[in-house]
């Protein structure tokens, strides 16, 4: 990704979906964001994107891969069925896909900034889907079998 980017991977516990992410700034550049709503809270999730990167997700076992909409039905969240980590959230414009990926889950989590408390909860439908597509990848694959 040149010079000053950065590519980290990584993925659940039990490698059934692994993520490949492009970055356009190092690590330290990001802060993830913690979602304060009752399902990222309960997985513990803090999220990462880069309107400037990309997002590549890969399920090596089509049976890993699970789908849950929540709240408003806007965003649809990424989780692994066999071993149960959250890898991360999209959102679909048109035909564009638009996603965030729990920082969790990729690189060493200390080399990113400090996590800081988001608050999507708090904004309209509208106000959200402006904000991943501003903040979020729009540079998303998920490929594999079954997908």
């Amino acid at each position: 990704m040149g010079a000053r980017g950065t590519t980290v991977s990584g993925g659940c516990h039990c490698r059934g979906i692994s993520v490949t992410v492009q970055l356009s700034h190092p690590l330290q550049h990001y802060s993830p964001r913690a979602c304060d709503c009752d399902f990222c809270t309960r997985h513990g999730a803090a999220y990462v994107s880069d309107a400037d990167g990309s997002l590549s997700i890969r399920v090596h076992d089509e049976r890993a891969l699970g789908k849950y909409m929540q709240g408003d039905q806007l965003a649809e969240f990424i989780l692994c069925r066999n071993c149960g980590v959250l890898i991360g959230a999209t959102y679909r414009s048109g035909a564009r896909l638009y996603a965030a990926v729990n920082a969790n889950i990729v690189g060493m989590p200390s080399g990113f900034g400090e996590t800081k408390v988001a608050s999507p909860k708090r904004l309209s439908a509208a106000e959200k889907a402006k904000r991943w597509q501003d903040l979020w990848f729009a540079q998303v694959t998920i490929s594999g079998d079954g997908v």
